[in-house]
């Protein structure tokens, strides 16, 4: 193609509405009928990233290959799409200003007086189009954070204001999702809401293209007409989006509703090749009708916020479709499990996950949680903290040192068998300063991580600073802990497993940032695949 189109999602009237599940779900249409596409998202808060961002306060922070923490929605795009997202696909308040600040610091502004216009908006609409000037992309998917109306999102919405008239008619367009509630008591959906926000957007200067309206109740022709005369936009561009049990049937929805035609045919695209869906349609039904459950614990200390475990829960959907099997998750705070009441929280389970984490808070109830797998033959899953949790309560309950732990908890422990690496150990700056991305792993043959990869090299994201304390490793084989795979250029242990059990599996890395659609994480398949055992035999 000739020029990058770029599209542009915005949302209205409330938050949480779904504007990255219609992103990644327009994206994933757009490459059934064969372009190539890419989605970032603009998020308004002035933190440089989540990295540092209490899981409570966003959700999870999504690691990508490169190494950028990075919003959720992120996740969803890699999942949908099965195309890995970078640094340049997430950008934040304050990333803009700072890279704004640093300019007028070095003098590139020549004196003049530094401006939200043009000076903030100029950095958007150069971060917007970076993507798109590498040449690799048919169309880049812009996701807009916040609601419109949002003080913080305005230079968001200003900028697209500006490259409409940059870009040109047919070479960007703007869709505005937003919600069209159902008041029960007048048995009727309201569209005044939809009304307002689009307002609210034409008053900066911005008329949108599309509507895409979220409702629990399916639109009646005159909901729509009525809709489409009020915000200036034709019939065929007003899109239903109705809720459905699994966000991956979302895009079987919006192909019903010809939204990929809509965009194409605004963008001046061809709309020719037809859409090949067959695998996403064979996933949907097996998440919908499984033909066998099990029960999974999920162990960790934000459980009362379930975004905060997004990609787990997720790679769950797709290792449990892949068995034909549904995951149903147990999710337990790991603060208020004690080796006194783990029976009854963990007995009637088929698998324990121990999640990943930060601080001291909830871990000696993750190493209640993992003695309790360990000794009852539970299979089990560590993912980084939770790995690191493994190898202390076996080195206390195993290995005899009752004071074992991890100097990120206890720093004068006197069995250190989790150690912060030695380059982090001058560190007092948290941001981005972690292991952070993709490194490699050289698995051993005879593991069940091998077994489950079917590869001797792997390569996995990390976001951690402690380690596995390879002064200790020898005493760990030796009891029947095994390190199973390592980094070929540290030796740092990434993999741990007990062979004389049935799965117990602990990993270093996040395996959940690259569980997709299209390629379900192989250890959440092998996982699901070990619990599903557990279960029938626990049922003979």
């Amino acid at each position: 193609m000739a020029q990058t189109k770029y599209i542009f999602v915005t949302g209205g009237v409330t938050s949480s509405l779904g504007k990255g599940i219609i992103s990644a779900s327009l994206a994933r249409l757009l490459q059934a009928r064969g372009y190539s596409v890419t989605i970032q998202k603009l998020d308004p808060y002035i933190n440089v990233d989540p990295g540092t961002l209490n899981p409570y306060e966003h959700g999870e922070c999504y690691v990508t290959e490169d190494g950028a923490e990075t919003d959720l929605d992120l996740g969803h795009y890699e999942r949908f799409t099965n195309n890995p997202t970078s640094q340049a696909n997430n950008v934040t308040t304050g990333r803009i200003y700072q890279s704004v600040i640093n300019k007028e610091r070095r003098g590139e502004y020549l004196g003049k007086t530094v401006q939200i216009i043009p000076h903030i908006t100029d950095e958007i609409k150069r971060r917007i189009k970076v993507l798109g000037s590498k040449g690799k992309y048919d169309v880049v998917i812009t996701e807009i954070g916040g609601t419109v109306g949002d003080i913080e999102s305005l230079p968001y919405v200003e900028s697209v204001r500006q490259l409409r008239w940059e870009l040109g008619a047919t070479n960007s367009l703007v869709i505005h999702l937003t919600l069209v509630p159902y008041v029960a008591a007048a048995g009727e959906l309201k569209t005044k809401p939809t009304q307002h926000s689009v307002k609210m957007l034409l008053e900066t200067g911005v008329q949108p293209d599309i509507l895409v309206l979220r409702t629990e109740k399916s639109l009646s022709p005159e909901v729509k007409k009525k809709v489409a005369l009020f915000c200036n936009v034709d019939k065929d561009s007003v899109i239903e989006s109705i809720d459905v049990p699994t966000i991956y049937e979302v895009p079987l929805v919006m192909l019903k509703e010809k939204l990929d035609l809509t965009v194409l045919r605004k963008l001046n695209l061809p709309s020719d090749n037809e859409v090949e869906l067959s695998d996403w349609i064979n996933l949907v039904d097996s998440i919908k009708h499984p033909k066998h459950e099990v029960s999974i614990a999920l162990v960790g200390k934000y459980i009362e916020l379930h975004d905060a475990y997004k990609s787990i829960v997720e790679a769950f959907i797709h290792g449990g479709a892949s068995n034909s099997c549904k995951v149903k998750i147990k999710w337990i705070n790991s603060e208020k499990i004690a080796d006194d009441n783990v029976v009854s929280l963990l007995g009637d389970v088929h698998g324990i996950l121990v999640a990943p984490g930060f601080g001291h808070r909830g871990i000696e109830g993750k190493i209640s949680a993992i003695k309790f797998a360990r000794e009852n033959k539970v299979p089990f899953f560590g993912i980084c903290l939770g790995m690191q949790c493994a190898v202390i309560e076996f080195a206390r309950n195993v290995l005899n040192m009752a004071e074992a732990n991890s100097t990120e908890m206890v720093v004068s422990t006197p069995y250190p068998v989790i150690d912060l690496m030695e380059d982090q150990k001058d560190v007092t700056d948290k941001g981005g300063t972690m292991r952070l991305g993709a490194y490699p792993c050289l698995l051993n043959k005879d593991s069940l991580a091998y077994k489950a990869y079917k590869s001797e090299e792997i390569s996995e994201r990390h976001r951690h600073r402690y380690e596995f304390n390879n002064q200790y490793i020898d005493q760990f084989e030796a009891a029947g802990m095994k390190s199973v795979g390592t980094n070929p250029e540290t030796n740092l242990v990434e993999v741990i497993e007990i062979p004389e059990h049935p799965y117990f599996v602990g990993v270093q890395f996040h395996p959940e940032y690259k569980s997709t659609v299209a390629n379900p994480h192989p250890l959440f398949v092998a996982f699901v695949k070990a619990a599903l055992k557990h279960k029938t035999e626990k049922c003979k």
